[in-house]
């Protein structure tokens, strides 16, 4: 195979979450355990920071890892899903994972996950732990893919275990409620192993207090104890929050010297780093484009606060979701005074340009749909002034898009 079809196998052989939803989701983890086994244990070969949560836990990940590489360690960091690249998904100082390796990886042992029909995301995390413990990283930084409980990534025992917030996501596997959806993020909370707590959530702290009293975890709430915010080079106002997560996370890590300085440089240089894209990402200045991958309730309404700060003659918002998204839950919290360019992200799961245009209309946000992303986006700029504003948003399918 070429490094292409290795990847087109990966995605197209057994069930990716992406595509396809909650039939993706493995209700345990006995094939990911079973894998790592076969591999000979690469997850206990480095040592690693598990990150999870319903929003910023990608944008958290980067940070945390920026302030490690500028501490001068080697740094693996494992996030999903990716944006253009799969190779986006594993990355050591910044840099993604070689094609070669990918290829390699596959080819090695696909017999293997034929045999056992492993998962896309299965296999993906192997290949991310069996690189890390091979290429003898100092520390890697892991992103809980969906959940906590039962993602694949929940078989390493963390320095330190964070959990950004919790929202409504994914109800439809995680429970229709917060305090079902904590339990599950809680469920990477590990015996001795400190956690932080990004947001102090009230009506939900106790989930996080009896998991980690149970487990004699020391907990931190990060809105709770950190005092001093950094500026950093991600622009969303809600990156604030993200901020006091990774300090809170860094300075609970033992074994690793990080001071202010380091903290201070490494979240200044996350983009650079990293190569993390997406996040109120500026793409053009005339007309001004900027895209976002908020994708749920929560995200969506600190990214439209920020929107509502922006100055413009015109807004206009190239709008694309995916099948699952509660759209009275997020549709309201978009600008009425807007013209909207309805499209369908280019993925099984991505919801018709006309059902999104149909939904939207109740909410009085007009537009017209577009065959693709892309579509929307050119029609979006070409009919821009110099003085417009063009948002892409809605998924990170549709932001991906148009990158």
């Amino acid at each position: 195979m070429t490094y292409q079809e290795a990847v087109n196998w990966m995605f197209n052989q057994f069930p990716v979450y992406q595509n396809q939803g909650k039939s993706a989701y493995k209700e345990d983890l006995s094939n990911t355990i079973q894998l790592a086994n076969y591999l000979k244990n690469p997850e206990d070969k480095f040592k690693s920071i598990h990150v999870g949560g319903t929003n910023g836990k990608g944008s958290t990940s980067h940070m945390i890892a920026s302030i490690l590489q500028e501490a001068g360690y080697k740094v693996g960091l494992y996030t999903s899903p990716h944006l253009k690249s799969f190779t986006e998904r594993i990355k050591i100082n910044g840099e993604e994972i070689p094609q070669t390796n990918v290829l390699e990886f596959v080819n090695s042992h696909k017999v293997f996950f034929e045999e056992h029909q492993l998962s896309f995301f299965e296999m993906t995390v192997g290949m991310a732990f069996d690189y890390f413990a091979k290429e003898q990283v100092d520390i890697a930084v892991i992103e809980v893919g969906l959940g906590g409980r039962l993602d694949s990534t929940n078989i390493i025992t963390p320095e330190v275990s964070v959990i950004t917030n919790i929202g409504l996501d994914h109800v439809q596997i995680l429970g229709n409620t917060l305090e079902k959806i904590a339990g599950e993020k809680a469920g990477i909370i590990k015996s001795n192993v400190p956690v932080v707590i990004g947001e102090k959530q009230l009506d939900i702290e106790h989930v996080f207090l009896e998991k980690a009293n149970e487990l004699d975890s020391k907990i931190t709430f990060a809105s709770d104890v950190v005092r001093e915010v950094y500026d950093t080079d991600l622009l969303g106002s809600y990156q604030r929050h993200n901020v006091k997560t990774a300090i809170c996370a860094v300075q609970n890590l033992k074994g690793f010297k990080v001071n202010s300085d380091v903290i201070e440089k490494g979240l200044l240089n996350v983009k650079t780093n990293t190569k993390l894209r997406g996040r109120w990402e500026i793409l053009n200045h005339s007309p001004k484009v900027i895209c976002d991958t908020a994708h749920n309730k929560e995200g969506l309404t600190y990214v439209m606060e920020q929107l509502k700060k922006e100055k413009y003659d015109n807004l206009h918002i190239v709008l694309g979701v995916v099948s699952d998204k509660n759209l009275e839950e997020i549709l309201p919290l978009f600008p009425k005074e807007a013209t909207y360019y309805f499209s369908k992200p280019d993925l099984p799961r991505g919801l018709s340009a006309e059902i999104l245009k149909k939904e939207s209309k109740k909410f009085e946000l007009l537009g017209n749909e577009y065959e693709s992303v892309l579509c929307a986006y050119d029609e979006a700029v070409k009919v821009s002034s110099s003085g417009d504003l063009v948002f892409v948003g809605g998924s990170t399918f549709t932001v991906a898009e148009i990158l």
